[in-house]
């Protein structure tokens, strides 16, 4: 039998008092291994794997996690890191929908980000955990070599330990990538037009081609050992001291330090664009082609569009994996 889970969801803060809006998860069916599946051990890691969590984008989150465990052969070998803010209220909200989840939640303090963000061209995109997937190599445990990081707003449709085999190589970072993208557009006029800043693609192992960075296979030990989080930081000071060169959020960085030298993965893996654009977030039509995971990146979200009873075609492929029973009104103030 199904159990009901009262969440606490942080909505707005108000003097010393904190309202809360309350919400209900069903608690989740556990998932066990299947046959062939090993013990996790040094020769047999566990495949990791990290999450940002808030109030905002919790019901994404959840539904992420159970997409993850019903399509996995050995779920049971699968942890979680969520990167929060606030990380009791939100620990306690997965405990209760995953009760048998191996999981830790990692703090995530705004001020590493204090100074160094800049506006874009929507609102979501500038908040401070948007730029947790730049710190993970200081988050996470040092014994975490490897992670697979997803948005909170996509769903898994087959086996992740697929994705975890992928071969990085020489690379610190894997991800679908786009070349026939215009990769210009990621850059304003200013960029371009620098003598200087074009030249950080001239070294490139070939052409710098866009990647979405809401699906990545990263090494964190070739991470620290080459000071990425650092390298991503001074292009987040160029654009807030020096000039404006992007309007994309946390994705030019990405594209600065690694386009053109990451390790291409099935684009069937990051079937991005469900949520539109950014402006108006109208309904999309899937990528020709095979289908691993599906993404809602761009304004529009399932979960939103649901509840304002005008969801797209494609929005039906997510529901199943929406763990949300009941949506109260009830405010109250946060002891």
């Amino acid at each position: 039998m199904l159990l009901l889970l009262s969440l606490s969801l942080l909505l707005l803060t108000s003097g010393d008092a904190h309202r809360l809006e309350l919400s209900s998860f069903r608690e989740a069916p556990a998932f066990r291994n299947g046959r062939g599946c090993t013990p996790t051990t040094a020769s047999s890691p566990a495949i990791h794997i990290a999450m940002t969590l808030d109030a905002t984008y919790l019901r994404g989150s959840l539904a992420g996690v159970l997409s993850v465990l019903q399509h996995a052969s050995c779920p049971e070998s699968i942890h979680f890191h969520f990167l929060a803010t606030s990380p009791r209220r939100l620990r306690a909200a997965v405990l209760a929908a995953f009760p048998s989840l191996p999981f830790a939640v990692h703090r995530f303090d705004p001020a590493l980000v204090r100074g160094k963000i800049s506006s874009s061209v929507r609102r979501a995109l500038d908040q401070p955990l948007n730029y947790a997937r730049i710190y993970l190599a200081d988050l996470l445990p040092r014994s975490v070599r490897r992670v697979i990081y997803l948005d909170s707003d996509l769903v898994v449709v087959d086996d992740v330990a697929k994705l975890w085999a992928t071969d990085l190589g020489q690379h610190v970072l894997g991800a679908p990538e786009y070349c026939h993208a215009n990769f210009t557009s990621y850059f304003t006029d200013r960029f371009w037009s620098d003598p200087n800043y074009p030249r950080i693609f001239s070294n490139r192992r070939r052409s710098p081609c866009y990647f979405n960075t809401g699906v990545m296979v990263m090494d964190l030990g070739k991470w620290r050992q080459g000071g990425y989080t650092r390298k991503l930081e001074e292009w987040m000071e160029v654009q807030k001291k020096e000039a404006r060169i992007y309007e994309l959020g946390s994705l030019p960085p990405f594209l600065l330090v690694f386009a053109g030298s990451v390790a291409g993965i099935e684009h069937r893996w990051n079937q991005h664009g469900l949520g539109g654009d950014n402006v108006e977030g109208l309904c999309r039509d899937l990528h020709p082609g095979p289908v691993s995971l599906l993404h809602w990146s761009g304004k529009g979200k399932p979960w939103l569009r649901l509840d304002a009873g005008r969801p797209c075609p494609l929005d039906a492929l997510w529901t199943p994996y929406d763990l949300l029973r009941r949506r109260g009104r009830e405010l109250l103030a946060d002891g």
